[in-house]
């Protein structure tokens, strides 16, 4: 079925919004982190805080850095899979990973004591990733979500030169190229959309966030261990999708297809602060109990995007529309991770067993979406800094679509020869979206407003197994992991659409699809 509607006029243009900010659903990209690390750490499901004496440790709980009694160095790398894809883009389905790298200087300051300080780089997410989807859709479209927010009267239009543009932060860059591309009818002047049959959807994301940590740490007569982390988050993510739809004309005819391909870029840095102790409190007992908080990350990105849509062949020689159009935007904007808290415990059995268990929570409601509102000038040290403030409308959705994440590891490792250690390891982590969550592109928003995707997905919670060796001779040591994780989420093309008018309604049904990945990690490291 195809409908028709003259939309509102407004004098505004595209390009008229001048702040900027992130969409909710791109922000969850940076919420919480992968387990990766030391081979020791992963094999044992990250449950080390209590433990310590690990490198990885000093993005987790800082104190596990000031049970080293010896000096060390650790180089990790390997390789990571997907499960049940096929490679698309620039996306591979197995790639190799540089994982870690890092020391620890100890130096004695007493009979029992120690101080120690340390760097470590890791790499605490790896977006490489590969998603598709595909399904029927039964009297709705991409498109016709565009026209129902223009036809509701979330945005304005005007035909201006035969362009139609927008005033409104509820009007996106998707909105812009099927207004000027495939809703308006320049022999008329009034605008229609189409049903589409079916869809297809493939995306790639490559790219990483690798976190540089300097450490201080400290042992005081083997009972209580403190430690304070420096964090610096470096982010490099690229995104590639292309979403096709069948689409339909009269009768429920077939008269072409609708590309829309897109290409998304965010780079930047952020900064951290980790704390923590650990104490032993019998003093005939190796038991210890671990706790640990870090302060948001706070990030300074820059995002771009290229966006085209394309038409095809056979529907341009029904309605001899445009064959392509394009857009793209770049922009800084800020983003304020939450608060993250930890608990954990750990023991020893001799020299054969160690046991731990670890649980961290953070509530990513309160994950903050900055507006960048301009620079000031600062008289005393000559500089320039940005001024941000709350994009109050898409928090309010955060609030909404994310929720706090609880997470849980629980690891042990065997000895049963002095050199050699077996692990295992187990990682829950609940889900970060509500189950109702959804992308809702009618927010008065710089987020929505440069938006250039309308597929979401809301993951469910991710489970890890791991399991690991390790040998160690003279003063070096090797050390192999491997990680299965597995994830299953409903991905949506676009938000579900219910009009004043259940002929207005745009619904689509969720696809379930999954995350499953492999990871095999190799650890060398040398102990001074």
């Amino acid at each position: 079925m195809i409908m028709k509607r003259i939309l509102s006029i407004s004098l505004f243009s595209i390009l008229a919004v001048s702040l900027s900010a992130q969409e909710t659903y791109e922000n969850a990209k940076f919420a919480g982190e992968d387990l990766n690390g030391t081979a020791r750490y992963v094999g044992m499901g990250g449950a080390m805080d209590a433990l310590g004496a690990d490198i990885s440790t000093i993005g987790t709980n800082p104190a596990g850095i000031g049970l080293f009694r010896h000096s060390t160095a650790n180089v990790s790398f390997g390789f990571v899979s997907q499960q049940g894809t096929e490679s698309f883009a620039n996306g591979n389905k197995t790639t190799m990973s540089f994982d870690q790298v890092g020391f620890v200087y100890s130096h004695r300051a007493g009979h029992s004591s120690f101080v120690n300080v340390a760097f470590n780089y890791h790499k605490s997410n790896n977006f490489d990733f590969i998603l598709s989807a595909a399904d029927a859709l039964s009297g709705a479209s991409q498109n016709k979500l565009s026209y129902m927010k223009g036809a509701e009267g979330f945005f304005d239009i005007y035909n201006q030169n035969g362009t139609y543009v927008s005033g409104d932060n509820a009007f996106n860059q998707v909105d812009y190229l099927y207004y000027n591309m495939l809703l308006a009818d320049d022999n008329d002047g009034n605008f229609y959309y189409n049903d589409a049959s079916s869809y297809m959807f493939n995306r790639a994301n490559t790219g990483y966030i690798g976190e540089y940590d300097f450490n201080l740490s400290g042992n005081v007569n083997d009972r209580f261990y403190w430690g304070v982390t420096f964090g610096i988050s470096d982010v490099h993510y690229k995104g590639y999708s292309e979403y096709t739809e069948n689409l339909l004309g009269a009768y429920n005819s077939s008269i072409g297809s609708v590309l829309l391909s897109d290409e998304r870029r965010i780079t930047g840095t952020g900064f951290n602060i980790k704390a923590g102790i650990i104490v032993r409190p019998i003093e005939s007992s190796p038991f210890r109990i671990g706790v640990s908080v870090s302060t948001p990350t706070w990030y300074d990105l820059t995002t771009s995007n290229y966006t085209m849509l394309q038409l095809s062949n056979d529907f341009n020689e029904n309605y001899g529309r445009y064959n392509s159009g394009s857009n793209g935007e770049a922009y800084d904007f800020s983003l304020y991770t939450p608060w993250k808290f930890g608990v954990s415990l750990g023991t020893t059995f001799g020299k054969y067993l160690a046991v731990g268990a670890v649980y961290e929570y953070a509530d990513y409601a309160k994950l903050s979406s900055r507006v960048n509102d301009g620079y000031s000038y600062d008289w005393y040290y000559d500089s320039y800094y940005t001024n941000t403030l709350s994009d109050r409308q898409m928090n309010r959705h955060t609030r909404n679509t994310l929720k706090g994440v609880s997470t849980l590891k629980l690891g042990l490792e065997l000895k049963p020869f002095e050199n050699f250690s077996v692990r295992v390891g187990y990682n829950y982590v609940s889900p970060l979206y509500e189950k109702n969550g959804y992308k809702d592109g009618t927010l008065n928003s710089p987020g929505s407003y440069y938006a250039s995707q309308t597929d979401y997905t809301n993951w469910g919670a991710t489970d890890r197994f791991t399991a690991g060796v390790g040998y160690n001779f003279d003063n070096f040591s090797v050390d192999l992991a491997y990680q299965f994780t597995k994830q299953q989420g409903d991905f949506y093309p676009f938000t579900s659409y219910y009009g004043s008018t259940s002929e207005d309604n745009n619904i689509c049904s969720a696809v379930q699809v999954d995350n499953k990945r492999h990871q095999l990690l190799l650890t060398l490291g040398y102990h001074f």
